[in-house]
């Protein structure tokens, strides 16, 4: 049995801080928070870690994140999202600036990505040791299988930032924990001590704090790639002209787990999530990254 790859999205990383080298700096001795998610991946069994990246900053990313940096304990591989990587017969529109989502960058591992079950995480998520383990777990009981997969969920009142609004994906789940969809909300925000979001017709509506929300902590299994490959097409064929359009990771799982083709198992874990949506996040996670080493979850040195 091979161990389960880790497939980390970071296209959108360059735009998103400007710089490869501000994304570096969380941990006492320059730690991102890539390092951090390696780390406990390692320590959860993983066996491979790879990046999405773009060739735009291909360059300076290799010269970061070597196999080397994580002492040979995981093997290391690149894939790439471009706009033009689009299925046979589709072109790239004149207009389109727009990465085409969360799941275009999940078919970009099916070149590295063969016939071991894969998790897929964000790069600038923190989702804490438990997380991996859990998801770990349920990756190694689903080897060779096809149609069962997982994510760990969390309560939105644990996800959510104090400098403004964020998108989560909000989860229906059945009494057995399995997933009954999932919907992407892209405004959610805490307001008069509620929490709540704005619906497709631009009303707040509440939320309840312990509802569960997608992290894009997901683990699937090989035949994702081609059930992704395939509807990809059919989207394109709806939404190429449409500027904002984004193929999103929950428009393919609600499609499988509504035809009941796949089963989303929604998988509960101790750890508490946080990350950097602004800048102005960071000194939290600076401070909850040292009060975790205080704790002996983590070394103070990550790769000594």
């Amino acid at each position: 049995m091979k161990k389960p790859t880790l497939l980390v999205l970071a296209a959108g990383m360059g735009s998103r801080y400007g710089s490869l080298k501000q994304m570096d700096g969380v941990g006492p001795h320059g730690e991102a928070i890539i390092d951090y998610s390696i780390y406990d991946a390692i320590r959860a069994g993983f066996g491979k870690v790879v990046f999405v990246i773009r060739h735009l900053f291909e360059k300076d990313f290799r010269e970061i994140f070597t196999p080397e940096r994580f002492g040979g304990k995981i093997e290391v591989d690149f894939v790439f999202q471009e706009l033009d990587k689009l299925p046979e017969g589709f072109t790239l529109p004149e207009n389109r600036v727009k990465p085409w989502g969360t799941n275009h960058a999940v078919l970009m591992g099916a070149e590295v990505i063969k016939e071991e079950p894969f998790a897929v995480i964000n790069s600038d998520d923190f989702y804490g040791k438990d997380a991996y383990q859990t998801i770990g777990d349920y990756l190694r009981s689903v080897y060779g299988q096809k149609n069962h997969y997982g994510m760990v969920g969390y309560e939105i009142q644990n996800t959510l930032s104090d400098f403004g609004s964020v998108s989560r994906g909000i989860c229906q789940v059945d009494r057995n924990g399995n997933l009954i969809s999932m919907v992407e909300r892209t405004q959610i925000e805490r307001q008069n001590g509620k929490i709540v979001f704005k619906d497709d017709n631009g009303q707040f509506k509440p939320l309840d704090p312990q509802t569960p929300v997608s992290m894009n902590l997901f683990g699937f299994t090989p035949d994702f790639f081609e059930y992704s490959r395939n509807y990809f097409a059919t989207y394109l064929k709806e939404n190429i002209n449409n500027p904002k359009a984004e193929f999103y990771i929950p428009i393919m799982v609600n499609k499988l787990v509504g035809e009941g083709r796949a089963q989303m198992r929604v998988l509960r874990s101790s750890a508490q999530w946080f990350g950097v949506t602004y800048k102005e996040d960071r000194p939290n996670v600076v401070k909850r990254i040292e009060e975790l080493i205080a704790a002996g979850v983590y070394p103070e040195k990550l790769w000594e």
